[in-house]
């Protein structure tokens, strides 16, 4: 549908310019916190406590641009979280995309990045975020572009609620040591291992929900 491809079009260029102006950013508080080599990010810099404010205040902002965007974008309720989904993942692939093109970051598939810092610093591999925006591109783009109604049905809310769950707990897990140990356990941390076969099982689960609401969408075709 004309009308559809061309909500795809308009999600697809402010995720764009988005990815564009988050890396931007993320360049300039590396050449700030790490003027020494600004591809290297651990053992980890901590931010002033104003930065730190500034920066979680700004991840919020985020999540509600992206929200803003998709409620004006789609109606329905499915259509809404395709069209966030669609706009979330585009955008944290582009951002790499972007890093990679002005400063040469990522230097490595499993290289481990900061990810999000509510409510305390999401650490991992930066190739196992984009694999979970991957997915969602390619659901949320296939539902925007649809001609019929989705449908999301309850055992496929269950399954990808569950995987939601342990693909953060995977993420938030890396850093839940350092808490107790303070700031010094910060500033000394390297990345260790990584809790794959969780991710894994979230991932697992959050394709295995889209799928079966994709397959319900297919059978309610006229």
């Amino acid at each position: 549908m004309p009308g559809s491809i061309r909500i795809l079009v308009l999600l697809t260029l402010f995720a764009t310019a988005m990815a564009q102006v988050e890396a931007a950013l993320v360049v300039h508080l590396r050449s700030i916190y790490y003027p020494a080599d600004p591809l290297s990010l651990f053992p980890m810099a901590l931010l002033s406590p104003r930065d730190l404010r500034i920066e979680l205040v700004r991840e919020l902002a985020t999540v509600v641009m992206i929200l803003g965007v998709a409620l004006l974008a789609a109606r329905g309720a499915v259509r809404v979280f395709a069209a966030f989904v669609y706009v979330f993942g585009l955008w944290d692939i582009l951002y790499y995309a972007w890093l990679k093109i002005m400063i040469g970051w990522p230097t490595a598939w499993l290289e481990w990045d900061v990810l999000f810092l509510i409510p305390w610093p999401w650490l991992g591999p930066w190739i196992t975020p984009a694999l979970i925006a991957l997915l969602f591109v390619i659901w949320g783009g296939r539902v925007i572009a649809g001609a019929t109604e989705p449908v999301f049905p309850v055992p496929a809310t269950a399954l990808f609620t569950l995987g939601a769950l342990a693909g953060v707990a995977a993420f938030l897990l890396p850093a839940l040591p350092l808490l107790a140990a303070g700031e010094e356990a910060f500033l000394s941390y390297m990345p260790g291992r990584f809790p794959w076969v969780i991710y894994s099982v979230g991932l697992g689960l959050m394709m295995l929900g889209l799928l079966l609401s994709s397959l319900r969408t297919e059978n309610n075709k006229p």
